[in-house]
């Protein structure tokens, strides 16, 4: 299943790109020259909540940012299992694909474990780190875990896969009137239907489902990418990766490490603070 619709060119100003992974057609946007970075992104999201920041960097930067099968523009295939070790493969074979060498890697959300799993493997070729508002442990947190459990529940799978619940009650919730109303109808507009939506229903069961794949990473990213230059920007207000117990994970993690709080801004920071994070990525990575 692909998706129909065309982003508005004012709002998303890039060319579109495909890759034909094992798994499914791959959407991604490949702008600017110079030093590569890769965007990563999480749920319920897809590469438009990165547009603001590839607008300010792809004049010395070459950005590439992918959607997840399942997400975006991307396939929706039959057989795909939408879980985080199953992106993971997808994003490494799109790494190999363009032979990327040197590349500066931001995971968000999802996107941070999904990232750092593709980067783990190829750790001679990446060049730094920046992560927001992600986890490369497993989840452990009470709510956290709760919430999982939640969204995996019958009645809540089906107001996501049929209501867009994820979309409508926590990103636009939260986003509200930062968004213009044709910013939140690209996000909606890419989740169109409930068979659309299988793999952003699964996201949720992964708190817990991925734990395998998150405690092989608690081990191999401070063994493999720990003295990478690595920058922090986080959202303060975050509730769910709360900065508290998240910072501290990180600092340990990472010998060479720059944060930059961001003190008003939750957990979609891309959306409340681009022009900080753009600033901060130029800065750490000239």
């Amino acid at each position: 299943m692909m998706i129909d619709f065309v982003p508005d060119p004012s709002l998303y100003p890039f060319g579109s790109h495909w890759f034909d992974s094992s798994a499914g057609r791959v959407h991604y946007i490949d702008e600017g020259t110079g030093p590569t970075l890769l965007f990563c992104h999480g749920a319920p999201a897809w590469s438009f909540l990165y547009r603001h920041i590839v607008k300010g960097l792809r004049d010395r930067y070459r950005c590439v940012a992918v959607d997840n099968l399942g997400f975006g523009l991307s396939e929706r295939p039959a057989g795909f299992g939408y879980t985080i070790a199953e992106h993971t493969t997808v994003l490494g074979q799109l790494i190999d694909h363009l032979q990327l060498d040197g590349f500066v890697l931001m995971g968000h959300d999802w996107g941070g474990p999904i990232g750092l799993g593709a980067a783990t493997a190829r750790a001679d070729r990446v060049r730094g780190i920046v992560l927001g508002n992600t986890a490369f442990w497993p989840i452990e947190a009470t709510a956290n875990r709760a919430f999982s459990v939640l969204m995996g529940s019958p009645p809540m799978q089906r107001r996501i896969l049929e209501q867009n619940f994820l979309v409508e009650r926590v990103l636009l919730a939260e986003l509200g009137s930062k968004l213009t109303a044709a910013e939140a109808d690209h996000y909606r507009a890419v989740q169109p239907t409930a068979e659309a939506r299988r793999g952003l229903a699964m996201t949720p069961k992964e708190i817990r489902a991925a734990r395998p794949l998150l405690d092989q990473l608690a081990r191999d990213v401070p063994a493999q990418l720990g003295d990478k230059p690595a920058l922090l920007v986080w959202g303060m207000k975050d509730m769910v990766f709360r900065p508290h117990t998240s910072i501290p994970r990180m600092r340990a993690a990472f010998t060479d490490l720059d944060i930059v709080e961001l003190p008003h801004a939750r957990h979609f920071i891309q959306e409340h603070t681009p022009d900080v994070i753009t600033a901060a990525i130029a800065k750490r990575f000239p």
